[in-house]
């Protein structure tokens, strides 16, 4: 009994010690003035009782007021009499302990339903926060494969432009894509996979079912789509490079067939009106001689043509071949010139039969005037040809090349003395006939009958090739230092390459070592793995200077690197690896922190976990000749292993759990093994075991016992109302669990029943929502 008396002043006490005026320390005077009893009315049952309008100094109202409203809501009689509590200066203990105590028995149904209804909003707060996480990863993953979807198209079109300035454009573009949309979207995927993470060990830790994401909408649909967009990715940037390249080759095609034909026509203007002369008609015999010495001059400039015509012939094949966008024209032109070379053709043949039809009529002409011809007309081609040689267009792409050109240049001055010994005969021949027109008294008409190439055409044109070759010299040499500014481009971005590329890979072995080897507690790792982040980032300045040199060498037109083996793409994919591994890294730490908050595990057992882990996570060594079979670890001269992998295999996970006190049978440790290797890789991981050892250690709240506390709050029957979940439950969370349970279908049922057993197991995955 003084138990119980105490229990209940100490209830009291509680449910009134926030309001004013009352002071509850004992069953006699404490409630002479009535506000304890009212308190305790208001305190459960505030619509009944406004307590803000009771006075301290109206005792008997305050003492009836809570009699009358007792007996009228709560079933409790008036046991006791208001003037007699006032009146007497130290009431009926035991009498006032026993009304009280129907206060108690009242109100006690109230606070255990409310003890329920806490553990149900809990519960259900939990569902909620899970589905909104839920919601955010559909969202995100549905936005990042939408993305993926649609930029892909982009990198598949390739349909090419016609000039180099449009191609370039599309080059100008890509690179806007690599550098300002492309690293928001990484950034998004390796968020993804963290908050898919993150929510999968949330709902374990609830005892919640494993999150699975609408279909193609797993990581690893989204990992695909992400490698299908990286292949067409390198496809585009390889085909818009070749694009330029073949654009590069035509332009310089176009702008070499646009040359040679100028100097073709520019030659055969007025040729065909030339040999559709009759002039043989009505000339004398020396005159007809005269043409047929100048046809044959002719001839054999015609036949020094023929190459010329070949080689505009072939360019022309090349830019078709090459799917020149102005091949119309091209092909145009070249009809037109082969066209003209075939009347030519012909008209020579006929006017060659015309003369020698009437070859019996010449007279032998001046032998030196037709050697004139036929020496200065070849020595004319040649320098026709020198100087297109040297005004010859030509793209390099390496100092071999251009050095390749230099010397052919340097052979072909080499033979300008020999070249000048020519035309000094030439011109000798010139000199020795005006000598002879001197001597013997000829009036010349100062024309050659069988060329119209004269002395000073030859000298002129020989200036002007001597003129030609300096400007060579020139145009070469800036090309040399050209080419010699790309290789220097070269080497500065393989020198960079060479030290980020092998950087990037010890950093990714580094944190490999790192996941399974650190120390100290928790956040001390997380620390350390943030402090780690931190100088990775910073790092990337290096890899942003190494994407300035690529679009300098890109500019360039460079496309290939001989001093290194690392390409822009290599760096890129290593870099985006290295950023998702290390967020991986401090993700699992994060869940290791849930974990252990979750579950109430200490860092002191997360640390002899670790250690265990640790000690058993061994690479093992083939014993030679045991067909497979795995040795003991190696060891060092100390007797520790010599390296960890971050896993372990069967036999040392076994000998891990022995060593941790379970004693294991076959069957047991075989459902174990399904546990922490689902996927059954014949591996156990650091995570794999932190969750298992957790799952052992830690209290779980479990289906049973949310159907106890919802049958709390249905005051013991099978099923729910509406009301009584309004009533009980915070808004939010009522109209949760109205909206999802299902009708009771019980021979009790009432109208509006719901199923809150069948709800509560959905809510740990036994059944669906």
């Amino acid at each position: 009994e003084t138990s119980a008396k105490e229990g209940l002043l100490l209830w009291c006490q509680r449910k009134t010690a926030p309001y004013r005026n009352v002071n509850v320390q004992n069953f006699h005077i404490s409630w002479k003035d009535g506000l304890a009893l009212c308190a305790l009315i208001h305190r459960h049952r505030p619509d009944l009782i406004d307590y803000s309008k009771l006075r301290k100094d109206d005792p008997i109202g305050n003492l009836n007021t809570a009699f009358e409203v007792a007996e009228k809501y709560l079933d409790i009689p008036k046991m006791l009499d208001a003037e007699d509590i006032v009146n007497t200066p130290k009431p009926d203990e035991k009498a006032i302990m026993t009304y009280v105590s129907c206060f108690y028995h009242a109100f006690a149904g109230a606070e255990q339903a409310e003890t329920a209804a806490n553990r149900i909003c809990k519960v259900l707060a939990v569902n909620q926060e899970n589905e909104k996480l839920m919601e955010e990863y559909e969202k995100l993953a549905s936005e990042l494969l939408e993305w993926i979807r649609r930029t892909i198209p982009w990198l598949e079109n390739r349909v090419a432009e016609q000039t180099m300035r449009a191609m370039q454009q599309k080059l100008e573009d890509f690179r806007d894509y690599r550098r300002v949309h492309k690293p928001p979207r990484v950034q998004e995927k390796c968020q993804l996979e963290i908050n898919f993470n993150t929510l999968q060990t949330k709902l374990r830790l609830s005892n919640r079912p494993a999150f699975m994401p609408s279909e193609g909408k797993m990581v690893s649909d989204i990992a695909n789509a992400w490698k299908g967009l990286e292949q067409v990715e390198k496809g585009y940037e390889e085909w818009l490079l070749t694009e330029i390249r073949r654009l590069e080759r035509l332009d310089h095609l176009a702008e070499k067939f646009k040359q040679k034909c100028a100097l073709h026509e520019t030659w055969t203007r007025g040729k065909e009106e030339l040999l559709s002369q009759k002039d043989y008609e009505s000339a004398s015999l020396m005159e007809i001689r005269a043409l047929m010495r100048k046809h044959e001059a002719f001839e054999s400039d015609l036949a020094a043509h023929q190459d010329r015509v070949e080689q505009i012939a072939a360019i022309a094949q090349e830019l078709n071949e090459l799917d020149y966008h102005d091949a119309a024209t091209v092909n145009s032109r070249c009809q037109g010139i082969c066209d003209q070379w075939d009347n030519l053709g012909t008209l020579t043949q006929k006017r060659r039969d015309a003369l020698e039809r009437v070859e019996k009529l010449w007279e032998t002409i001046d032998q030196l005037y037709l050697e004139f011809a036929k020496r200065a007309a070849p020595f004319n081609n040649w320098m026709d040809g020198a100087m297109e040689d040297l005004q010859d267009m030509f793209i390099v792409h390496s100092i071999e090349e251009i050095q390749s050109l230099i010397t052919a240049h340097e052979q072909f001055k080499a033979t300008l003395p020999e070249a000048d010994k020519e035309r000094m005969a030439t011109m000798g021949i010139h000199s020795e006939i005006l000598k002879i027109a001197q001597t013997y008294g000829i009036k010349l008409s100062g024309i050659n009958p069988y060329t119209n190439l004269s002395s000073q055409d030859i000298s002129n044109k020989w200036e002007a090739v001597k003129q030609l070759v300096p400007l060579r010299d020139q145009m070469l040499q800036e090309e040399l230092a050209r080419q010699q500014a790309n290789e220097r481009l070269r080497r500065q971005f393989a020198a960079q390459a060479n030290v980020i590329g092998p950087w990037i890979q010890t950093k990714m072995e580094e944190i490999g070592h790192i996941s399974v080897e650190m120390a100290g507690s928790l956040e001390e790792q997380m620390n350390q793995l943030k402090q780690y982040e931190q100088n990775i980032i910073n790092y990337k300045s290096n890899i942003d200077k190494l994407e300035g040199d690529h679009q300098l060498i890109q500019e360039a037109l460079i496309f290939d690197n001989k001093h290194t083996n690392y390409t822009m793409e290599h760096i890129r994919v290593g870099w985006e690896q290295l950023l998702t591994t290390i967020a991986r890294t401090i993700n699992e730490v994060e869940n290791q922190i849930l974990t252990r908050d979750a579950k109430g595990i200490s860092q002191e057992q997360l640390n002899e976990f670790r250690a265990s882990f640790n000690h058993f996570d061994r690479v093992r060594k083939r014993r030679v000749g045991e067909g497979g079979r795995t040795g003991p670890p190696s060891t060092t001269s100390t007797g520790s292993p010599q390296k960890r992998n971050g896993m372990m295999d069967p036999d040392d996970f076994r000998a891990c759990l022995i060593s941790m006190g379970y004693d294991l049978g076959e069957v047991e440790f075989a459902r174990i093994m399904t546990l922490v290797d689902p996927n059954n890789t014949g591996v156990v991981t650091f995570q794999a075991f932190i969750d298992f050892m957790t799952r052992e250690t830690a209290e779980t709240d479990t289906a049973e016992q949310v159907m106890a506390s919802f049958k709390i709050l249905a005051s013991d029957k099978s099923y729910i109302t509406v009301e009584e979940l309004r009533r009980e439950l915070p808004p939010e969370q009522a109209e949760y669990c109205i909206s999802r349970m299902t009708k009771y279908v019980g021979t009790d049922a009432q109208p509006g029943a719901l199923d809150y057993i069948s709800f509560s197991s959905a809510l740990y995955g036994e059944s669906d929502l």
